[in-house]
């Protein structure tokens, strides 16, 4: 799935915001031995389940593929593989 230069701009932008609001929370109320990945991993779990289906940008992709006008360039898969690394390290 091709992450969004939208979606990337979220995540560079609310990183900060994640990182002070996993430091203000009280280190009691989390699981061991990684107090900080529970909250996160919660986080992350909901607002994916929470992601629209892209059933509407797959068939757009099918369509082109078997019209064979779908050819990515170099710099197209390049950017496809940063973004996934960029949304890989938010899991």
């Amino acid at each position: 799935m091709r992450i969004s230069d939208e979606q990337v701009q979220k995540v560079l932008s609310q990183s900060k915001a994640v990182v002070e609001e996993i430091q203000e929370l009280d280190p009691e109320m989390l699981p061991s031995p990684r107090p900080t990945d529970g909250p996160l991993i919660a986080k992350v779990t909901k607002e994916v389940i929470n992601m629209p289906d892209r059933e509407d940008r797959i068939a757009e992709v099918k369509a082109m593929i078997e019209a064979g006008k779908y050819n990515p360039t170099g710099d197209d898969i390049a950017d496809a593989m940063i973004r996934r690394a960029i949304a890989d390290s938010v899991k």
